[in-house]
């Protein structure tokens, strides 16, 4: 834990505990009362840490604790320095895991001699904001085609529990040091120690590590410590895209416990709930915390951010609110889980704000607008084909179905991130390639090829050599088990 001797101890006021309630602990002054998210420090060495959140009255602030209360009481002695929380910045952080206080959590060698900032920082101003909307390239098919991402713009990452949200964040973590040669900040809110450990040493393994900075409030911490966690993160972020001048990539998993925490420190200061028990002040707390996220003229920080939705509920106050800061929302389908078709996207349900003809070009647009709607006709024609079977369609709704059933398959793709599960190598694929193969499949180029053969692929040139193995019967290619079931349905 950070200590108080690793601060300047000069213009030291001291205080006395009044009273402590879980985490909410009330302070006395006699003078100098501290100011808003001032940090204090109490208990024997002075390793428990409290934020200020509120001043009572004259004499009296009332604070919620970042680190566990045991063995506090009354009586106990305060001291205020006056500062508020800070973090370690610069090229020292990178490859290293840190805590909310900026201690290194990774058993590695502390740092030494390195720069700490403020986590409470303004946004950009307006004018020093970049006006030219950008493509943010990530290598995966699905999501460069129908729902291409911003550069320095947000990206929601929308499912329940266990549709592979953190999969993806992985996979794009991979992809970004491998082409943009930017860096990558991992932000876990309210994470289980077990993923923390996990991506940890898959990121070393991957050998990206050295380019990324990993920032963990884990689910034991106080909700105090889980609520600060996302803003220490991005002060570190905003380091590298204002003094280095650097792209970063900015992965938060995830965006709800964030609300979460809030939501808790909110219930903790006897504030009145809102709507389904949120707090009041949620759209003020995540606008805070989005609007530093921005692309300026030194750099940008482009955010992905899991969101976990309660029940699978997309109308919850939670999901409705991060919405609104989002110029990306991909939406995750168990559905499409259970069929095997990994990434798990829902193609219709999610949107871009980029997908206009003025930014991703006219030749882009009309593909998607084309995908889209045969993959919308597709899904109506569904529940006929499942009544009365495929025999029962007209020869034009037969060939868009097995149409639509290619690209869907031809946008599935096997991630590096989960070869070590699924023993097929990852793949990375270029806009343009994923762009040749989707026009190739709707001009009905492939329709003699099984459809298997354009399951886990990378370009459309690995469908033709995987079509042509199945056919020649020289191996014994089989698609998975879910992937049978689904062509058999």
């Amino acid at each position: 834990m950070a200590t108080v001797s690793q601060h300047k101890k000069k213009s030291i006021s001291i205080g006395k505990i009044i009273s402590v309630r879980g985490s909410v602990v009330d302070v006395w002054f006699e003078n100098k009362l501290p100011s808003i998210y001032t940090v204090l420090y109490t208990g024997i060495d002075k390793q428990i840490i409290i934020e200020v959140l509120t001043q009572l009255d004259a004499n009296h602030v009332r604070g919620i604790a970042l680190t566990p209360t045991q063995g506090l009481a009354r009586g106990m002695s305060v001291e205020n320095d006056g500062k508020q929380l800070s973090v370690p910045v610069g090229k020292k952080i990178m490859g290293r895991m840190f805590d909310v206080f900026g201690n290194t959590i990774d058993l590695l060698e502390p740092l030494s001699n390195y720069e700490r900032r403020n986590i409470h920082q303004s946004p950009p101003p307006l004018a020093k904001r970049s006006t030219k909307s950008e493509i943010f390239e990530t290598g995966i098919k699905a999501i460069d085609i129908l729902i291409p991402l911003e550069r320095g713009g947000k990206a929601g990452l929308f499912g329940g529990a266990g549709v592979g949200k953190t999969v993806l964040l992985t996979e794009m973590i991979h992809n970004m040091v491998g082409r943009n040669k930017g860096v990558s900040i991992f932000c876990g809110i309210g994470e289980r120690c077990r993923e923390g450990q996990e991506l940890y040493h898959d990121m070393k393994e991957a050998d990206v590590l050295k380019n990324m900075v990993m920032m963990f409030g884990q689910m034991n911490e106080p909700p105090g410590a889980r609520f600060r966690v996302g803003h220490a993160a991005l002060t570190m972020a905003e380091y590298f895209r204002d003094d280095e001048h650097r792209d970063v990539l900015l992965l938060i998993d995830n965006i709800f416990r964030f609300i979460q925490a809030g939501m808790e420190v909110s219930g903790l200061m006897g504030q009145m709930p809102s709507r389904l028990g949120y707090q009041p002040t949620m759209e003020t707390e995540l606008s805070k915390l989005e609007e530093r996220i921005a692309n300026t003229d030194a750099g940008a920080i482009t955010s992905i951010q899991a969101v976990y939705v309660p029940a699978d509920d997309l109308t919850d106050p939670a999901a409705v609110h991060t919405f609104s800061h989002l110029s990306a929302s991909i939406v995750l389908s168990r559905k499409k889980a259970s069929e095997g078709l990994y990434p798990a996207i829902d193609l219709l349900q999610s949107n871009s704000k980029m997908a206009t003809p003025g930014i991703i070009g006219e030749r882009h647009y009309q593909l998607a607008q084309k995908i889209r709607q045969t993959l919308a006709q597709y899904e109506e024609l569904k529940d006929i084909i499942a009544m009365l079977g495929l025999e029962q369609l007209s020869v034009i709704d037969r060939n868009l179905v097995n149409r639509a059933r290619r690209l869907e398959r031809f946008l599935t793709q096997p991630f590096f991130t989960t070869e070590q599960f699924s023993g097929i190598k990852g793949k990375d694929v270029s806009l343009k390639e994923a762009l040749d193969g989707c026009e190739r499949i709707l001009a009905d180029e492939f329709k003699d090829l099984p459809e298997s053969a354009f399951y886990m692929i990378g370009t459309i040139e690995d469908a033709i050599e995987k079509g042509k193995i199945n056919n020649n019967g020289s191996t014994n290619f089989k698609p998975s088990t879910k992937e049978n079931e689904t062509i058999k349905k």
